[in-house]
């Protein structure tokens, strides 16, 4: 077991199996999320309930889980025109990309988490971005997760490693990871107090958990669940 972590934790699906994932290879695992002015902000009330049932059902976890630190940065909202940001109809844009697409995200909360983890004597970010199985963000992709790491590393003219443990698995690996690393009761929570869904929608519970149905971010849930249902019953 060596050293500590942050983790970039949301409260949904993939940070979730993302802080597990930590919590099992670090003694110690801090948590940071973000409220930047999010459509779906009910993810935010739901991270705390997260964090609270992991420190309950997996006593072991619970004693390396440490401080969970919540940055407000708004900003992002003000200078997006986005569907996450703002009460429109998600759709694609003429450029190839969803209006989901939050320009700057990731590199921003990975520029405040590599500060905050400078402050904490953390070397060690962990991030749930993924390019097999996502939505085409351009932030989430390999090249850009590595060329961070390099331009924070000399930045703060720290070491810091970027771990992006769901970068080349899909929405059913995550699900199967997930059970891997928590069995039964780690799939449970995952399904039932982590929120995905872009449009915030918390009123229905599926049986892949709770969401919209519609927006990409619940489609591709719940084709992950299905799928890896299929073959784990």
């Amino acid at each position: 077991m060596a050293d500590a972590a942050l983790v970039l934790f949301s409260g949904g699906q993939d940070s979730t199996t993302c802080l597990a994932w930590a919590l099992e290879r670090y003694e110690r695992v801090e948590t940071i999320g973000f409220d930047y002015g999010q459509r779906h902000a009910v993810e935010l009330e739901c991270r705390t309930d997260v964090l609270a049932q992991v420190r309950e059902t997996f006593p072991r976890w619970g004693a390396r889980l440490g401080e969970d630190h919540m940055l407000r940065i708004d900003a992002l909202a003000a200078v997006s025109q986005t569907s996450l940001t703002q009460d429109i109809a998600f759709q694609m844009q003429a450029d190839g990309l969803p209006n989901s697409f939050v320009p700057g995200r990731n590199i921003i909360f990975l520029t405040f988490a590599a500060a905050l983890a400078y402050r904490r004597g953390l070397k060690r970010i962990v991030t749930g971005v993924c390019e097999t199985d996502y939505s085409g963000y351009p932030d989430c992709r390999d090249d850009t997760i590595k060329a961070l790491q390099v331009a924070l590393s000399l930045g703060l003219d720290r070491r810091l490693v970027l771990e992006t443990p769901l970068m080349w698995i899909d929405k059913a690996q995550t699900w199967a990871l997930a059970h891997e690393l928590g069995a039964e009761p780690l799939v449970e929570l995952i399904r039932t107090a982590t929120h995905t869904c872009y449009a915030g929608e918390r009123s229905h519970l599926h049986d892949w958990g709770y969401g919209c149905g519609a927006c990409p971010a619940c489609e591709l849930r719940e084709a992950g669940w299905r799928q890896w249902r299929s073959v784990n019953p």
